[in-house]
């Protein structure tokens, strides 16, 4: 069990405790600023810092180990996340009694493109969002904030994956919950960072495994995989997909690849 499940998750996975989403933690002054400040704070300043280790990395090919702890410390208090399948949301996102469709804070930082594929979810009819700075986005303050049923949410997100994009589940001032988001590579600040070797996201609690009888080893699983966690294992007709369970963060998206319905997810029994 992780971190996050023994502190966090009342004997069960952190994501699936109710009271992180409930709304009595907005009573902490401290996340109150936090969510207030969220999009010039956390997100803008993280966009700045992001592009300067990018390019520390790929000079030494590292970053500091002391550097690499310090962001890792204080993400886990601040902005944590982790990768969710699809079943983590239809199960998370179903049982809620409101959810919200925004604009993607990263993307909008760092492409000024808005991209509606954030989601605050609140198991209350009470919710957390009103704190947030809408203006942000080039919009009045009340502006940019779409009501959604469950229902269309889960869809929405299913549609997303379709595209490419994993699903993330992330603390605003940990334990609470504050959002799921749909993250495409090179715009995600959560993905950026692992990129970079520094991991501010779990590994799902789930992995992708190969049924070898089934894999023909045509490749398209490896080619939609974010993390590089697949590879090619033999030649010829014995040529399978191989994937490597460290490097393996569980997001699903190479078992919608397979024509060959080879790959499926299984409970990751040691993170």
């Amino acid at each position: 069990m992780c971190e996050f499940c023994t502190k966090h998750g009342d004997g069960q996975i952190w994501f699936k405790n109710a009271a992180n989403y409930g709304n009595d933690l907005m009573a902490d002054l401290n996340r109150r600023r936090y969510i207030k400040d969220f999009f010039n704070n956390t997100i803008e300043e993280g966009i700045v810092t992001i592009g300067r280790l990018e390019t520390i990395y790929q000079k030494k090919k590292s970053l500091p180990d002391r550097l690499v702890r310090q962001m890792v410390d204080k993400a886990g208090e601040e902005h944590f996340g982790q990768v969710v399948t699809i079943e983590d949301i239809r199960e998370i996102v179903g049982r809620a009694a409101t959810v919200v469709r925004i604009p993607c804070a990263c993307r909008w930082a760092a492409l000024k493109k808005e991209a509606r594929c954030c989601y605050s979810v609140s198991y209350t009819p009470e919710t957390w969002y009103q704190d947030l700075d809408m203006s942000y986005f080039g919009t009045a303050p009340d502006m940019g904030l779409e009501s959604v049923s469950p229902e269309t949410a889960i869809g929405q997100m299913e549609a997303l994956e379709k595209d490419g994009a994993v699903h993330t589940i992330w603390t605003m001032i940990t334990p609470f919950i504050g959002a799921i988001c749909n993250c495409q590579p090179g715009d995600c600040l959560g993905l950026r960072t692992l990129a970079i070797d520094v991991e501010t996201m779990y590994r799902g609690e789930e992995m992708a495994v190969v049924d070898t009888s089934l894999c023909n080893g045509c490749g398209l699983c490896q080619e939609v995989c974010h993390f590089n966690a697949i590879s090619s294992n033999g030649s010829g007709e014995k040529c399978r997909a191989d994937i490597n369970s460290e490097k393996c963060f569980g997001c699903g998206l190479c078992r919608n690849s397979c024509p060959q319905d080879a790959l499926s997810m299984m409970t990751r029994s040691l993170r």
